[in-house]
């Protein structure tokens, strides 16, 4: 513990590593504000039923990586996984397509061009995620909704085309904080971003599993059983992740003069 201390004592200390530090925290903290903001004309406490309905399924699994942000109707409901899927998409292109394949061997203008590509197609994305988001979340909780409740106040086509252009734009700007974090941060910013809403949300998830155990049944040892199983699966996760089987290599000697140079022992890390 004392170690782990010194290290980030020693860590502090050094200036470019402190500002990249302050940078990342300073750009989660706007995700996690913006999370909790939510989209105008809906109104929040009517969400918790969708929330209830949805939980433990596929939603519920979007909501985790989107840090609660799915469930509370949020700017940014939609989270980073536009992106991803655009990533993911580019990366099958440049294995398909000669002039993707072209692109990714052109180095940091090749690179440029691809990454533009992806945001142009991460909008497209967003324009058949947002809609899609918006009618599930008017048929599951259409109290929760200002032109259900009350249709005077705002017309219904205006509320749907600014609702899909603030989802829109709130993945984009995920996106961009990303970027940032990459940038100007400690770098992985897209990562950092999906590990925040998981951490964010893992409380409350295992909150309602306590109760659910209590409720049900099993009791506080099947809740401890499960933990200790999600503890044994992290731990071999991280063995497979960090463990490294060292080949040794054996060097011959060769003498030149009146000094020796190789017969080295040496070993080739194969993960």
């Amino acid at each position: 513990m004392k170690k782990l201390i010194t290290t980030i004592q020693n860590i502090w200390k050094i200036d470019d590593l402190r500002i990249k530090i302050l940078n990342t925290l300073f750009f989660l903290l706007i995700y996690r504000l913006g999370s909790h903001i939510v989209i105008p004309g809906v109104n929040p406490n009517e969400l918790a039923n969708l929330q209830a309905q949805t939980e433990g399924g596929l939603l519920d699994l979007i909501n985790l990586f989107a840090g609660g942000a799915f469930s509370r109707a949020s700017i940014f409901a939609l989270g980073i996984m536009p992106y991803i899927s655009a990533s993911i998409i580019v990366q099958l292109l440049g294995v398909a397509i000669p002039k993707f394949q072209k692109m990714q061997r052109e180095g940091e203008s090749g690179r440029k061009k691809l990454n533009q590509f992806t945001r142009f197609l991460t909008v497209l994305v967003c324009l058949g995620q947002a809609p899609g988001y918006l009618v599930n979340l008017a048929n599951q909780s259409p109290g929760a909704l200002i032109i259900n409740s009350h249709p005077d106040v705002i017309s219904g086509p205006f509320w749907w085309v600014t609702s899909v252009l603030i989802l829109v734009s709130g993945c984009l700007f995920v996106m961009w904080l990303g970027e940032r974090i990459t940038e100007k941060g400690i770098g992985n910013g897209i990562s950092l971003i999906i590990m925040i809403g998981i951490i964010a949300s893992l409380p409350f998830s295992l909150k309602d599993e306590l109760l659910s155990r209590l409720n049900q049944g099993g009791g506080p040892i099947a809740f401890l059983a499960e933990m200790l199983i999600w503890l044994v699966i992290i731990g071999a996760c991280i063995l497979l992740v960090q463990g490294v089987r060292r080949i040794p290599v054996q060097f011959a000697k060769k003498i030149v003069g009146n000094k020796q140079y190789g017969g080295a022992r040496q070993f080739i890390p194969l993960k």
